[in-house]
């Protein structure tokens, strides 16, 4: 598969139009319903090339723009949702930095 390309698995005549949210692939017991003494074998079933993983951040990204940001009468939440995100990933970054301007109590 190319950069572009479409999953190997999918097939038009049998999945009608392509949704990039769409996992085309073999179903399998999705992970809520997997049970503590079967989760190392779901694991290993999982596909952990550098591709699947980007397929599904990209999966991800779909399902969440599907979600917030391309409804007709889509709210705030999505500019909330990315706020918070880029708060976060900023203080991650910048927190050795941040940790040496600690408040101590000397008594």
């Amino acid at each position: 598969m190319a950069f572009g390309d479409y999953p190997a698995e999918y097939n038009p005549k049998v999945h009608g139009p392509y949704d990039p949210a769409r996992y085309y692939g073999k179903a399998d017991v999705p992970f809520g319903q997997v049970k503590l003494g079967e989760l190392g074998a779901w694991f290993s079933r999982r596909n952990k090339t550098p591709n699947a993983i980007g397929g599904a951040i990209s999966r991800a990204w779909w399902r969440w723009q599907h979600k917030y940001v391309f409804p007709k009468r889509a709210g705030i939440a999505p500019f909330f949702q990315i706020t918070v995100a880029s708060m976060t990933f900023f203080y991650l970054i910048n927190y050795t930095k941040l940790k040496h301007h600690r408040n101590y109590k000397y008594h």
